[in-house]
């Protein structure tokens, strides 16, 4: 079943997601990540209804970013999973970075739906102790007004995601109109995303939104970060369908030349 995407905003408002789906694996207590690891290599019907439970919160969005997405593999039943719930929410553009094949058994990924279509996609492998990490990064309009969107699904160990947000700020340093989601593994006064705020016109949230566990939620470690020029509006946790990570949405109001790229 397709549902209907909501309209676009008329002002300059626009609405962003950011979800890790976890591959549209059930985990809802911390012993299920045991009892269930078999959701973790088997595919099963379960996790098409799953995805169909968050295409229905999707298609009210402009802009989603998804982090541990299937990319099609035998625990998805070799489901693509971005372009699946693009396809199924109504929205008409997808892309998404292929980062860890694990011989073809779990192919995750980080993804990207919007209601527009980006001038250019880049996907870019971040560093780090172990390879598969990597921030795929969308363009929205030309020039200096250009609306950037990034995606981003950081390291556990610190010293990794160190590296990791220096060099996503690297990439936004000199764009003033940018956005940076994602699951970052750390909550927003963490000393790695300080440096961050220090280099570019990311600044942290005003009221963090704790996203793990989803059951409980305790910790904010999904972000949706913004530059100076862009206001957040309001931003809130959807219920949990699966994950075990709360959806974390933001309603943002960017520079009118900048929502005209993007529009």
């Amino acid at each position: 079943m397709n549902y209907e995407p909501a309209a676009a905003p008329a002002d300059n408002t626009l609405r962003i997601l950011s979800c890790n789906i976890l591959a549209g694996a059930s985990v809802k207590r911390y012993h299920e990540y045991f009892t269930r690891s078999w959701g973790a290599v088997l595919p099963g019907k379960y996790k098409l209804g799953n995805l169909d439970t968050l295409a229905r919160s999707i298609a009210d969005f402009d802009v989603i970013g998804l982090q541990e997405a299937d990319a099609g593999s035998v625990r998805s039943g070799f489901l693509n999973q971005t372009r699946y719930l693009a396809e199924t929410s109504g929205l008409p553009y997808w892309s998404h970075q292929p980062n860890r094949n694990l011989s073809n058994v779990a192919h995750t990924a980080n993804g990207l739906i919007s209601r527009a279509q980006p001038v250019e996609v880049l996907d870019y492998p971040l560093p780090g102790r172990l390879r598969g990490r990597g921030v795929l990064l969308a363009r929205y309009g030309a020039g200096r007004e250009a609306l950037t969107v990034a995606v981003a699904h950081l390291s556990l160990g610190v010293q990794s995601r160190q590296r990791q947000i220096d060099f996503i700020a690297d990439l936004l340093h000199d764009r003033p109109n940018a956005v940076l989601m994602g699951d970052f593994n750390c909550p927003p006064d963490c000393p790695e995303l300080r440096s961050l705020f220090a280099h570019t016109s990311l600044a942290p949230p005003a009221h963090p939104q704790p996203t793990f566990p989803s059951w409980r939620p305790q910790r904010a470690i999904d972000h949706i970060l913004v530059t100076s020029h862009i206001e957040v509006d309001r931003m809130w946790t959807l219920p949990a369908a699966f994950s075990d990570h709360l959806p974390l949405a933001a309603e943002i109001r960017v520079p009118v030349a900048a929502l005209q790229a993007a529009a």
